[in-house]
């Protein structure tokens, strides 16, 4: 019996071990200097967050770089055990993925112009004006959003629309190079990017009043997560500072 009772524990460790969870899949999307890739290495001050934060919570997870549009069409299909990091919250994919607490608030978006339409678009005193002139045309990183009451603004909006599946280092590049009239920017974005690349020294930076306050961003995980699971993420999240730019 004393026998059988020793040989118990081994077995039952290596039943616990068979059936332990697998990893949490991480996506994250290349968007410097909150993710990206540098001499090989996954960087950024939201993907260090992010890592910071489930090893905070005790979840097991693996990190992956994928596409804005894979990871939303993951959460459509039905994707299992899987999450996100860094999305603002928009009410209708609360049908397709849950959301953690806050975990960043972003600066307000700002204007970029090309070099050849400074003065078209610099004609408008706001955001309103120049989204009703047909002339110009705005460069769209697509399968982003830019939140909804900008997105919703975007849809309805006069110009012209360039819609590009770069991220958006290649969409400033874009509009330095004049293939479109403007962009929205994440301010973050432009203040890591303009000084890491000489040729969008003749972008110019545009700021209007009528812009949103910035967004907050979350990380978005499928339905199937546990409540518990987003519960220990956001314990994870109220104790871990939140994450600071880099932008030098």
């Amino acid at each position: 019996m004393k026998f059988a009772l020793l040989l118990a524990t081994p077995l039952q460790l290596a039943a616990t071990l068979a059936f332990a969870a697998p990893p949490i899949t991480v996506a994250w999307s290349e968007k410097p200097p909150y993710y990206y890739i540098e001499d090989g290495m996954d960087k950024g001050f939201m993907l260090a967050y992010g890592k910071t934060v489930f090893a905070a919570a005790g979840i097991d997870a693996s990190f992956v770089r994928e596409p804005q549009k894979r990871i939303w069409s993951r959460f459509r299909t039905g994707t299992r055990n899987y999450c996100s990091i860094g999305w603002y919250h928009l009410a209708e994919r609360t049908a397709i993925a849950q959301y953690s607490l806050p975990i960043y608030t972003d600066p307000s978006q700002m204007v970029l112009i090309a070099p050849k339409s400074v003065a078209q678009v610099q004609a408008h005193a706001t955001l309103a004006s120049m989204l009703a002139d047909p002339t110009l045309t705005l460069g769209l990183l697509d399968g982003s959003s830019y939140g909804a009451e900008l997105d919703a603004r975007i849809k309805d909006s006069a110009n012209r629309k360039m819609l590009s599946s770069v991220n958006s280092v290649g969409m400033m590049q874009m509009v330095a190079a004049d293939r479109v009239s403007y962009m929205l920017s994440d301010r973050t974005d432009w203040n890591y990017t303009r000084i890491r690349h000489r040729s969008l020294d003749n972008v110019v930076q545009y700021e209007v009043p009528d812009v949103p306050p910035g967004l907050k961003r979350h990380i978005v995980c499928s339905k199937d997560i546990p409540a518990a699971t987003m519960e220990k993420l956001n314990q994870a999240i109220r104790i871990t500072p939140k994450p600071v730019p880099q932008e030098r």
